[in-house]
């Protein structure tokens, strides 16, 4: 744990190491290279090798598959409270993206001219659902519930396996619920790869989502431009703006939530006025992780990744969001909604003490799929309308294309591109 104070004599300089975290170590980019070579080349020998190599289960093609019988079994595995949790949310995350639709819709800027957009739903998606240092039934209710939402007509889910090749009977009652259509037991950058390139057993999808590790991360940069991705994300990150009337306790607790995610690579950043906050959050911290089942995974954020850092004024803090783009940026000083509109770049901003980050993660509405390591300062979170494919219309009358075929001609003229002058003329040739 670091704190920072705005009178260090390199301020700025600690600031600029922050805002400038890597996606993921780009030495693991040979590793994922290999494993990604493998899988096109090889097929589902390659995946059954790495499924025993990295997720110590024997796998034949034939089980990759999760059957529809197994599904039910999961659903019988299930608390009538977690299938009412998963419920909820799922309700709750298909609401937010329903309001969200795009619309088709056109217009005449000029006489004898109609221009527009038009919208279809992917016909076949992948989402990759964590599993690995914990279950992440929640994922699958923020990428495979937003594209039935969509209206994606398949939906293909991969999550690693367990050494015995079972999957979490929560995450598959929530993938079913979701409207999942395929379900593999394949894990990490092979999961990926089989997604990208398809395999003998496994048809490729057209576009990947969905959270994972530093070595997920960097499969879904690799294959991209083989098939769409929603965005580079690494570790989950936390950034909390408060003064010196907030709540300590909620303030280490939030934190906290961030560290125990399981790579080590997290960070958590509080931005506060007020030192003794600062310093009873240090306390609270240091009593809170006590509590917690994690506690190896969570001290190892707390000694690299938790940063503690006091600010002059509340719009320094703002500034200092903007630039540091966090994926999570929680505001719970007064006026919490006017330094809201202050930030300029952030993946999701949580107003308010009674509004905890967790409650994004899980079933607030929006996508908890977000952009990280500063990337929110050009990548979004993960919404409906990354789901479906979008078609400008342009129609002419010809009166319209004579009134602006002089335009096409010159353009083409300046390109040297006679062909594309001579398409648009060709059409009055007989006309002068």
């Amino acid at each position: 744990m670091k704190k920072i104070y705005y009178q260090d004599s390199d301020f700025e300089r600690q600031l600029e190491n922050l805002y400038h975290r890597p996606s993921y170590p780009p030495e693991i980019e040979d590793s994922v290279k290999a494993i990604l070579k493998g899988v096109r080349e090889r097929g589902d020998t390659a995946l059954t090798e790495y499924a025993r190599k990295f997720d110590k289960a024997e796998l034949t093609p034939e089980q990759f598959l999760v059957d529809d019988e197994e599904l039910k079994k999961a659903g019988r595995k299930v608390d009538s409270e977690c299938k009412k949790a998963v419920k909820e949310a799922l309700k709750n995350v298909m609401f937010f993206s329903e309001q969200r639709i795009p619309a088709p819709w056109s217009c005449s800027p000029r006489p004898g001219v109609i221009v527009g957009e038009r919208f279809e739903p992917m016909d076949r998606i992948g989402v990759y659902v964590p599993g690995g240092t914990a279950p992440l039934v929640s994922t699958v209710i923020h990428t495979a519930g937003i594209a039935r939402a969509a209206g994606v007509k398949e939906i293909v889910a991969v999550t690693p396996p367990g050494p015995d090749g079972e999957v979490h009977p929560a995450v598959l009652y929530a993938m079913r619920q979701a409207g999942v259509t395929e379900v593999y037991r394949l894990g990490g950058v092979y999961g990926i790869a089989a997604l990208a390139y398809g395999t003998e057993s496994i048809r490729k999808v057209e576009k990947i989502v969905g959270p994972g590790n530093a070595y997920v991360t960097a499969a879904k940069k690799l294959v991209y431009g083989e098939v769409a991705i929603d965005m580079v994300a690494g570790p989950s990150e936390i950034m909390i703006i408060a003064d010196g009337n907030c709540n300590p306790e909620f303030i280490a607790a939030d934190i906290l939530s961030q560290a125990e995610h399981g790579s080590g690579l997290e960070q958590a950043v509080l931005l506060s006025t007020d030192k003794d906050l600062i310093d009873k959050v240090e306390q609270e911290i240091s009593v809170q992780k006590k509590l917690l089942d994690r506690q190896q995974t969570v001290e190892k954020v707390i000694e690299n990744g938790v940063f503690l850092i006091e600010v002059e004024d509340l719009d320094s803090a703002a500034d200092i969001a903007s630039l540091y783009a966090p994926e999570h940026l929680e505001i719970q000083c007064a006026r919490a909604g006017n330094i809201a509109k202050k930030v300029r770049a952030a993946g999701a901003i949580f107003i308010g003490q009674w509004t905890p980050e967790p409650i994004g993660d899980f079933c607030a509405g929006p996508s908890h799929v977000l952009p990280t390591a500063g990337s929110a300062r050009f990548f979004s979170g993960l919404t409906v309308e990354g789901f479906f494919r979008r078609m400008s219309i342009v129609n002419y009358h010809k009166s319209a294309l004579k009134k602006e075929v002089d335009t096409a001609v010159k353009f083409a003229e300046m390109e040297g591109l006679d062909a594309h002058g001579r398409s648009a003329s060709i059409r009055f040739k007989t006309e002068k």
